[in-house]
């Protein structure tokens, strides 16, 4: 017998106002991607068919940000209830393949939990993702049989005080046998308090129509965790940290406080790694063996080579840093930098768009853009290199060996050739030629009796 495939449901069209924000709720971040994000990235991995998306509020500015093929985006014009939601797909799903029901608004859901659920559910005709909450006010209670068999779900408006004392709570994520889907669908009612169309109502339905309901119950509460407001949304974001953080320790990375790290994007770790308090990794980043990340860093899209230091309060940005490299304190490197093997660059030092090869320095209170800068070159304090006339960016070229002194000026398009000397104070606006001294200083005089302007009396 050949296996069903999952094609997957995600309701995304709640407006969120407990959020009190003009953002749809879906599109509130945890670990800077969107909850909405997180959903798909996880329904991904269970299923290659069409995802349907169905969205309401602020339904343009989901589209906006998610430009993906695999979507389906269907419009719930009016909110009456998770039942009425799920009817819009009805034309649109196969009835061979298994339907699962996800929402927007539980981000931390995994894809090994959502397997077992497939896994729970091949001899049944639904299989319900049910979980254990000490204070489960607010969810739809687990009705059970005395042989433990699900005969129904009560949601909390509806339930009786016995029934509101169950801690077993109804998940919302579910998934339904497509032959069965649109069926019961069409039969479900709104005659509840609410007077909404409750997609939890087809379990009774799958029982009268004599049908198996299984369940897998989750000992990871967080996971199903849905947000409704800021707090919610802390508190989930806080719970995502903590996971990214054991994941690190159990792999053998130091952090000198688990509690105090944020990884917002993908990060990838060598061996013998110390990452210090309060740094933040953000995008796709890549830190070799044996590196130091000192307290306060931001990390983004970056890779970081071995036994590199990045001292405290340091950003580094789409950039490359390769092996022995010394970083900060209080360095930048925006995007398109790339230093090679046992660069320094130090404190108050702006990189851009540059590439530094091996064992090269600049130490002090310096701005490098635009620049292809040789080994070995030593960068004195002050020194900056003017990149922009005004309307365009140039190129600055400096040659293996060079020494520039402090507070020297490279008006680019500018060439240092090799072992070059550039005299403190210069402003360089012409090529140094190999091994010449250059230096553009004016005589200096002293004029006595010099007095200062004074401020304009009012």
């Amino acid at each position: 017998m050949q296996e069903q495939k999952t094609e997957v449901v995600i309701l995304a069209a709640g407006k969120g106002t407990r959020m009190y924000s003009n953002t749809p709720k879906v599109l509130h971040n945890i670990a800077g991607k969107t909850m909405l994000e997180h959903v798909i990235v996880t329904a991904k991995k269970i299923s290659s068919e069409p995802i349907h998306l169905i969205y309401g509020h602020g339904g343009e500015r989901l589209k906006d940000l998610i430009n993906d093929s695999q979507i389906d985006w269907t419009e719930q014009k009016e909110q009456l209830g998770t039942g009425h939601a799920v009817k819009q797909v009805i034309d649109k799903i196969n009835p061979e393949n298994n339907i699962l029901i996800l929402y927007a608004d539980v981000p931390l859901l995994t894809a090994e939990t959502l397997e077992a659920l497939i896994l729970c559910k091949q001899s049944s005709s639904i299989a319900l993702l049910t979980a254990s909450f000490e204070q489960p006010g607010g969810y739809g209670r687990i009705i059970r049989d005395k042989a433990g068999n699900i005969v129904k779900i009560t949601e909390e408006k509806d339930a009786t005080e016995i029934e509101k004392l169950i801690r077993e709570i109804n998940t919302g994520i579910m998934l339904i046998s497509g032959q069965f889907f649109s069926t019961w669908l069409n039969r479900i009612d709104n005659n509840n308090a609410q007077q909404e169309y409750y997609l939890t109502d087809i379990v009774e339905l799958a029982i009268v129509d004599k049908q198996q309901i299984s369940s897998y119950i989750t000992t990871n509460i967080d996971e199903v965790f849905g947000v409704n407001n800021k707090q919610q949304l802390a508190y989930l974001e806080r719970q995502y940290q903590r996971m990214q953080a054991n994941k690190l320790l159990i792999n053998g990375t130091t952090l000198a406080d688990p509690e105090r790290i944020d990884i917002r994007g993908t990060l990838t770790v060598g061996k013998d790694v110390k990452i210090d308090i309060n740094v933040i990794f953000e995008g796709d980043c890549y830190i070799g063996d044996n590196v130091v990340i000192e307290a306060n860093s931001v990390i983004r899209n970056s890779t970081i080579g071995n036994n590199s230091t990045i001292f405290v309060n340091s950003l580094i940005e789409d950039s490359i840093v390769e092996s022995n490299c010394q970083i900060g304190p209080y360095a930048r490197l925006r995007p398109q930098t790339h230093l090679k093997e046992s660069v320094k660059v130090g404190n108050f030092v702006e990189i851009k768009k540059s590439t530094i090869e091996a064992e090269s320095k600049v130490n002090h209170l310096t701005y490098i853009g635009d620049t292809e800068m040789g080994s070995r070159v030593n960068v004195g304090a002050g020194t900056i290199t003017c990149n922009y006339d005004g309307a365009n960016k140039h190129l600055t070229q400096i040659g293996d060996n060079v020494f520039i002194g402090s507070n020297s000026a490279l008006v680019a398009p500018v060439i240092i050739e090799a072992n070059a000397t550039i005299a403190a104070g210069s402003t360089i606006t012409k090529t140094v030629a190999d091994s010449n001294l250059a230096i553009t200083r004016t005589k200096q005089i002293s004029i006595e009796n010099w007095q200062r302007p004074s401020k304009n009396k009012q």
